[in-house]
């Protein structure tokens, strides 16, 4: 098969190679997808670039966690039903090698969810690890319906998911952005009301908007930069989820008496080791979500396989609004 891959970390253009690889074959409890799409994510430059420190995990790598394809082999005690079948993928590289950016990639039969069929592969290599973060930040503390929900990074991958299925869920949301073709996006997603974080004050524009009730949930892409306005936005007993930090030396400094006195909660979500019942269930209702047409994430750019290392640096960039995605096969 043809895939992208990197025995060592370093820059996109150093380290990852396209060539040919051995075809995988499925283990027990496992599926073979024929890959159409593979999605980028931020921890695959992570992992790429020793983020933290971090050693490479395998000897050789096929990166990407995301994708969408088409069943076509299963192993032991997986039926043969299966074969055939449209799905989307989630931590395809997660504890394992070889992940979506290859014509082939062997994951948990789990771990390949059917795709409906008036759902795009675009938007099934969409879904993974932002839609499952999403998910985890907004509901893993109850029902959403008739709250206000906060998402700072309205435009980013897991910004975007959050607002898509928060609207989905019946909340009202606001949403942070930095530039206008953001606001754009975070608007067409749904947003209530979309901030200018550099024109505008966040926590007074969310206290005028709601009548000074203030959110519910807040969905963080950097709690450490942003806990001050946190504090200042929340309403009574609200909670933040937090998934990301722009430095691994962050350090996070909470106002003790104000979050005392507000009755605050912290919840920090790490994809890649959420409990499985709560994976389970972000898969059933992401695709239930994408499913009623309600999940239509911005996409970015699209690249071809032999262009992985260029998709790499624009999603490195931070330039790219939406998901950026990996042609793999027709």
């Amino acid at each position: 098969m043809r895939a992208a891959f990197y025995d060592r970390q370093g820059s996109a253009k150093d380290v990852l190679t396209v060539g040919d690889l051995p075809d995988p074959q499925p283990g027990a409890g496992e599926v073979r997808v024929r890959m159409i799409f593979s999605g980028i994510n931020p921890s695959d430059i992570k992992t790429r670039t020793g983020f933290g420190g971090k050693p490479m995990p395998f000897r050789r790598i096929v990166p990407h966690q995301d994708g969408a394809g088409i069943i076509d082999a299963v192993g032991y005690g997986v039926p043969d039903t299966r074969i055939g079948e449209r799905v989307w993928i989630y931590m395809a590289q997660w504890g394992r090698a070889f992940g979506t950016a290859a014509e082939f990639a062997v994951v948990p039969s789990v771990q390949a969810v059917k795709l409906s069929d008036n759902t795009s592969s675009e938007i099934g290599a969409s879904l993974g690890v932002p839609a499952m973060t999403a998910h985890r930040c907004l509901f893993a503390d109850g029902d959403l319906r008739g709250k206000r929900v906060l998402v700072q990074g309205g435009a980013g991958a897991v910004g975007n998911a959050a607002i898509l299925l928060a609207k989905w869920a019946g909340a009202w949301v606001a949403a942070t952005v930095s530039r206008e073709e953001q606001a754009e996006i975070a608007r067409q997603a749904g947003a209530d009301l979309v901030i200018n974080r550099h024109e505008h004050d966040v926590p007074q524009a969310v206290r005028l908007a709601t009548s000074d009730y203030g959110v519910d949930r807040i969905v963080d892409v950097d709690i450490s930069a942003n806990i001050d306005t946190a504090i200042s936005c929340l309403t009574r007993d609200g909670l933040v989820s937090a998934y990301s930090t722009e430095s691994p030396q962050a350090k996070l400094a909470i106002p003790f008496f104000p979050a005392l006195l507000g009755g605050f909660s912290f919840r920090f979500v790490y994809v890649y080791t959420m409990p499985e019942a709560a994976m389970r269930q972000a898969a059933y209702e992401i695709s239930a979500c994408a499913a009623s047409g309600a999940y239509t994430p911005q996409i970015a750019k699209t690249f071809t396989l032999d262009a992985v290392p260029e998709a790499h640096e624009l999603q490195e960039s931070g330039k790219a609004v939406g998901k950026i995605l990996v042609r793999v096969t027709d």
